[in-house]
């Protein structure tokens, strides 16, 4: 990482530290900071939660989940000094008065961090608690994790409840999509490279594809994911911000506030989708048994607790468009699914077909140059070019050619930072360019809610598909329709 250690204290308080987010993600991504030096000396981390622990009997937790979840082996010196930071306090979060404990334990003057690793739904009577013992002063800033609301309405209750004691500089909402390496690179390809910088357009670029796919199911989690579905846990958020990123114009400079409003002005072009046309714009699905790595895997409806009757889409395509000068006539389609063949997010950005084949001996139709985007699993770049068979042969022969720019080939020696670590540290240091602001929150809730209640009215189920396939076979027609095809 390029960003020095912050010169000033901190504190960071976990707010759901015995959760599965803390344990998979939020301890490892700390641990990597301690290791990289870009924790102060005196920074402190403060679990909080409902269990019984001790202090020494949280910190064995935080070893125990490090040992199970960072990837590339720990160093016992690092081990030590990162748990050294650690206190716990228990709290009942919905009991005001708790809080003083916390207050009691944290320096009014020193720069806190109130990570709420916690469902949405209970943020705001952590911030009337923290409110309640001086907690949100100036000083303090709040960590809002995924999924802000299940509607528009509902987000902006529960932004409203933050918002009453935060202002909107001190409010980090995260999507971890945008800490991706390959998510931020997007940023530098388009504006830093005359050569994309130039061809960003309609006049250039024929479509785009994105691509989010699962190969889990609902991992246990029925009770969520029925009342969530694919469209509000991954297109309202972590496709849009994509699309936001690759559709975006320049931003004057790299500040957060301007980046923001770039993406806003997407997410308010966005071509509305309704009862009127949602047939043709959109396909929602949900999968049915089948096979996925040779082994037998059930439907969404044969799953433990299942609502045989439930019509929670786990899959979804759109074809989405943008209406402004750059992107008019480019449809942007969008995929992202559960139970599919394997978990694959890319992005593909399709160039437009060169007016006339001098090359016919070679190809009939000479295929468009294509830039790949990997998110996961393997985050790289990818450029597929046309260039010629080597040989003595008289007759000239081309083919395909792809520049690979694996991430993990161009830094041999570094390892591919986790989205946690980036966001953790731009929250730490005050950087919210990796945040979603509250207005781009809820233009992308506009959209969506069109979408779902245009479901709704149709009374319509799901179309099913075969686990371990790409979807419904009307998600193929979405794109076939239009002459294109899913980049597989």
């Amino acid at each position: 990482m390029s960003v020095q250690t912050p010169e000033r204290a901190e504190q960071i308080v976990l707010f759901g530290a015995a959760g599965d987010l803390s344990k998979r993600k939020l301890f490892a991504a700390l641990y990597q900071l301690e290791c990289e030096n870009l924790l102060t000396q005196t920074t402190r981390i403060i679990g909080v939660a409902r269990n019984e622990f001790t202090d020494e009997e949280f910190k064995a937790f935080v070893v125990e989940n490090l040992t199970t979840f960072v990837k590339t082996g720990l160093e016992d010196s690092a081990v030590e000094r990162f748990v050294a930071r650690f206190e716990y306090l228990k709290l009942e979060l919905s009991d005001k008065e708790s809080f003083k404990s916390l207050a009691d334990s944290l320096n009014p003057d020193v720069m806190t961090l109130h990570y709420l690793a916690t469902p949405p739904s209970i943020y705001g009577l952590i911030t009337e608690g923290l409110n309640a013992h001086g907690l949100d002063n100036a000083n303090a800033r709040v960590v809002m994790e995924k999924p802000i609301g299940y509607d528009l309405d509902s987000s902006k209750v529960i932004n409203n409840k933050v918002s009453r004691f935060f202002e909107e500089s001190q409010i980090y909402r995260i999507d971890h999509y945008l800490g991706k390496e390959t998510v931020l690179n997007l940023i530098s390809l388009r504006f830093a490279n005359s050569l994309f910088s130039t061809n960003w357009d309609h006049s250039s670029i024929d479509h785009v594809q994105i691509t989010v796919a699962e190969s889990v199911g609902i991992e246990g989690r029925w009770g969520f994911y029925d009342q969530t579905g694919q469209m509000r846990d991954m297109v309202q958020n972590h496709l849009l911000q994509i699309l936001s990123y690759l559709a975006m114009e320049p931003p004057t400079d790299l500040s957060a506030e301007n980046i923001r409003d770039e993406k806003l002005k997407v997410l308010k072009a966005l071509r509305p989708i309704d009862k009127t046309n949602i047939h043709e714009k959109t396909v929602r699905g949900q999968y049915g048994k089948g096979h996925l790595n040779g082994s037998p895997v059930p439907g969404y409806l044969e799953e433990e607790g299942a609502n045989t009757e439930s019509r929670t889409e786990t899959f979804v395509a759109i074809k989405a468009e943008i209406d402004n000068w750059r992107w008019a006539g480019v449809p942007f389609y969008l995929r992202t699914g559960k139970r599919m063949p394997c978990k694959h997010s890319e992005v593909v950005i399709n160039f437009k077909h060169q007016p006339h084949n001098i090359f016919s001996e070679s190809y009939a139709q000479l295929p468009a140059n294509k830039l790949t985007i990997r998110l996961q699993p393997d985050e790289g770049v990818e450029l597929t070019v046309m260039n010629k068979v080597p040989g003595i042969n008289s007759k000239l022969e081309i083919r395909e050619t792809k520049l690979d720019l694996s991430f993990s080939d161009f830094n041999e020696n570094e390892r591919v930072i986790d989205a946690y670590e980036r966001l953790i540290l731009s929250a730490i240091i005050g950087n919210q360019s990796l945040f979603i602001r509250r207005d781009e929150v809820e233009a992308a809730w506009t959209w969506a809610d069109s979408i779902i209640g245009a479901w709704n009215s149709s009374n319509e189920p799901p179309k099913t598909y075969a686990a371990g396939s790409w979807g419904p076979v009307s998600s193929i027609s979405l794109i076939a329709r239009d002459d294109r095809n899913w980049d597989e």
